[in-house]
C-alpha cells in the first residue's frame, strides 16, 4: 500500500507544481498587459493562448467588465490558491491514510 500512497502523493505534488506554474503565467500576462505588447510576439501570443480560455469566462461573468480594470486574473489566482491549499492537501492527507 505504501507504493500507492507514494504514487498519489507524487501526483498531488505534480498538480501543485502545475498550478504554481499556471499562476505565474497569469502573473506574467497581467504584467505584460500594463505595457503595449507587440501582438505578433511569440511569447505574447503564447501567454494569451494559454490564459484566455480560463480568463475569458470569468471576465464575462464579472458585473464590472466595462470599467477598464480586469480583475479576472486575481480571481483565477485565488481559485488556484484554493486548489493548492484544499485539493492538493486533501489528496496528500488521503494518501497518507492509505
Amino acid at each position: 500500500m505504501f507504493v500507492l500512497s507514494n504514487f498519489i502523493i507524487a501526483l498531488a505534488r505534480i498538480l501543485e507544481i502545475v498550478l504554481t506554474i499556471y499562476m505565474w503565467i497569469i502573473v506574467f500576462r497581467a504584467v505584460i498587459s500594463w505595457v503595449n505588447p507587440d501582438p505578433y510576439n511569440k511569447i505574447v501570443v503564447l501567454l494569451y493562448r494559454v490564459t484566455e480560455p480560463v480568463l475569458s469566462p470569468i471576465r464575462r461573468r464579472l458585473p464590472w467588465r466595462n470599467t477598464g480594470i480586469d480583475l479576472s486574473p486575481i480571481i483565477v489566482m485565488l481559485v488556484i490558491l484554493f486548489l493548492q491549499y484544499f485539493l492538493v492537501e486533501s489528496i496528500i492527507g488521503l494518501a497518507r491514510r492509505l
